[in-house]
């Protein structure tokens, strides 16, 4: 019996160091996931994060991609975004941008429309790649401040020609795109506040679910947002911490259900899609 526990001991070292050793090699993956089991269900989510605010030191880098778990009671359900406010906001609201610290990815100026920025109403987004069309509606009610940077990156053609550098199949099920570097390191040189849920909900580390047909902000911490964003294609179970701004159309999940089906290069559920997936242009109205 005591060798018997012994082995297991060791055993559980072993895999511990393994999942570090791992964690370690995945620094430059702005996502991770996993799930495990142990006395209760424990989820167990990797941050969306990419390292656009990050100075490029291995210890930043190392920091960026810390895994953050998540543990809820049996009988306990992770409640499913729909975008409403528990309060709303008003007609207008005013917007920050500050310098990300670093040089943007592909030349482009903050916002400068960042007084009486719309907080009601919707933008229409074309993402128009080589896999199909996926037609988005932004919604400024949720988050305007979000909304008015994708508009304005979008007007200025920062997307256009650019690749979704960033698959993952199991856990959460997202596309991660809006990184001209296609490494998932580059972003505009800007960065701004958390939205929608994060400023809505009483504890932003609770888990809640990103429905399938919604889009959200990736980020490397609070405040970090920047250019890369992530298309759910199925529900995805994540902290509050990533802004909610929009859904995606029928056709729009169509092409993404392609570009799923089509897995990750290599075989694995986590990195580079099997297929390119490309943004021509991304359209606004």
């Amino acid at each position: 019996m005591t060798s018997n526990r012994t082995r297991r001991t060791e055993a559980m070292k072993k895999l511990e160091q393994e999942l570090k050793s791992r964690d370690r090699s995945e620094k430059t993956k702005p996502l991770t996931v996993a799930f495990a089991s142990l006395a209760v269900i424990a989820l167990i989510v990797g941050g969306i994060w990419f390292l656009s605010t990050q100075t490029g030191s291995d210890d930043a880098t190392l920091d960026a991609s810390e895994q953050t778990t998540q543990t809820s009671a049996p009988n306990e359900e992770p409640v499913m975004l729909d975008g409403v406010r528990s309060t709303a906001l008003g007609e207008t609201v005013s917007c920050t941008y500050e310098s990300a610290g670093q040089p943007a990815a592909r030349e482009i100026d903050p916002p400068t429309h960042t007084t009486d920025v719309p907080a009601t109403g919707t933008v229409d987004l074309t993402l128009n790649t080589n896999k199909g069309p996926i037609p988005l509606t932004l919604d400024r009610a949720a988050s305007p401040c979000t909304v008015n940077a994708i508009e304005h990156l979008a007007y200025y053609k920062y997307y256009d020609d650019t690749i979704c550098h960033r698959l993952t199949t199991s856990g959460i099920h997202v596309l991660q795109c809006g990184d001209p570097t296609g490494t998932g390191t580059g972003g505009p040189g800007f960065v701004f506040p958390n939205e929608y849920p994060t400023d809505d909900v009483d504890d932003p580390s609770a888990p809640v679910v990103y429905p399938r047909g919604s889009i959200a902000m990736a980020n490397s911490g609070p405040g970090t947002n920047g250019s890369q964003f992530f298309l759910n294609y199925k529900d995805s179970p994540l902290p509050a911490q990533y802004t909610y701004f929009g859904t995606i159309s029928d056709e729009g999940l169509a092409t993404l259900d392609t570009i799923a089906e089509a897995g990750v290069s290599g075989g694995g559920a986590d990195g580079t899609p099997a297929d390119e997936v490309r943004i021509a242009t991304a359209e606004l109205g």
